[in-house]
């Protein structure tokens, strides 16, 4: 039994009930005050075992609530809504006009976006998305998505780091259902344009390396860390002294990219149709060390 530090009368729980009532306070402000030991609900439905008697009349119960109005539909398919939605498009009303502007004012939204920091830290994102990422569009936003395989942790947490960095935003981290992989994603407007990376399918993109990469060697070493962490492998089979550090992708654009870069760098690639490779066991040890490939430092 647990005693009400407010009356000192006994109960099994100190519910929200009985402090409402008897004191004219909720959980929230008796737990700041006294902590949260014997108050509020002791079992959470979600930890109990699927077997409990308790968990299932919860899910049986949860068959019988309605669900939400609005579930299915869309502002343009809803019975309700869609001829309001086509009046307030053919009269060209912008019901959140009012607000947009508030939150701009206020700083919830930003009146502008600069041109990112062009730095170490958007060499490697511009890189990383080349190889792993993706940018949708949608009518009010734009969606940087980059799909990590989940048996490296570590690039996830490095990658969600950097993209922190240039949007000076933190990013989405999501675990794919039913897949080895995880998702690290951003909305913001005009991500497109200030990357410099169109939207849509990456396959058939036609990618040109900007001149402040190419031109300098920190942002060129970055921005080739990210293509290979993304579409990189590196195999060495001491037997027979075998080494082989590859970059595979079918976009051909990328591909001369990437070996023009490593020439810039004093390598010696070896092109073929889908990839392009360092054999040489120098260049791999080398190369490794530079691009700090799998070596993850996480700060700030």
């Amino acid at each position: 039994m647990e005693s009400c530090k407010l009356c000192d009368k006994k109960f099994k729980i100190i519910s929200n009930t009985h402090l409402l009532l008897a004191h004219q306070i909720r959980v929230r402000d008796y737990i700041k005050k006294f902590g949260h030991k014997g108050v509020g609900f002791i079992v959470n439905v979600l930890k109990l075992p699927k077997d409990d008697p308790r968990y299932i009349f919860w899910r049986k119960s949860l068959e019988r609530r309605n669900t939400g109005w609005a579930k299915g539909f869309t502002k343009n398919t809803h019975p309700s809504l869609a001829k309001m939605a086509q009046t307030f498009k053919t009269k060209k009303i912008d019901n959140f006009k009012k607000w947009r502007e508030e939150s701009k004012l206020s700083g919830k939204i930003p009146a502008s976006y600069p041109e990112f920091k062009k730095d170490k830290n958007l060499a490697f994102l511009i890189g990383m998305t080349l190889g792993d990422g993706n940018i949708y569009k949608f009518p009010r936003t734009e969606n940087l998505r980059i799909a990590l395989a989940s048996k490296y942790p570590k690039l996830v947490a490095f990658t969600a780091n950097v993209i922190k960095k240039v949007f000076s935003k933190t990013p989405t981290v999501r675990k794919i259902k039913n897949s080895r992989c995880f998702t690290v994603g951003i909305y913001q407007n005009n991500i497109s344009s200030r990357l410099g990376i169109p939207t849509g399918e990456r396959s058939r993109l036609n990618f040109n390396i900007p001149s402040w990469i190419s031109e300098n060697k920190i942002f060129l070493t970055n921005f080739l860390r990210g293509l290979f962490e993304a579409e990189g492998s590196l195999s060495v089979h001491l037997p027979t002294c075998t080494y082989n550090f590859s970059f595979a992708n079918r976009n051909k654009s990328l591909l001369k990219i990437v070996e023009k870069s490593l020439k810039l760098l004093g390598y010696h690639p070896e092109i073929r149709s889908v990839a392009v490779r360092l054999r040489r066991k120098v260049e791999v040890e080398n190369f490794k060390q530079l691009i700090s490939f799998r070596v993850y430092k996480l700060r700030g």
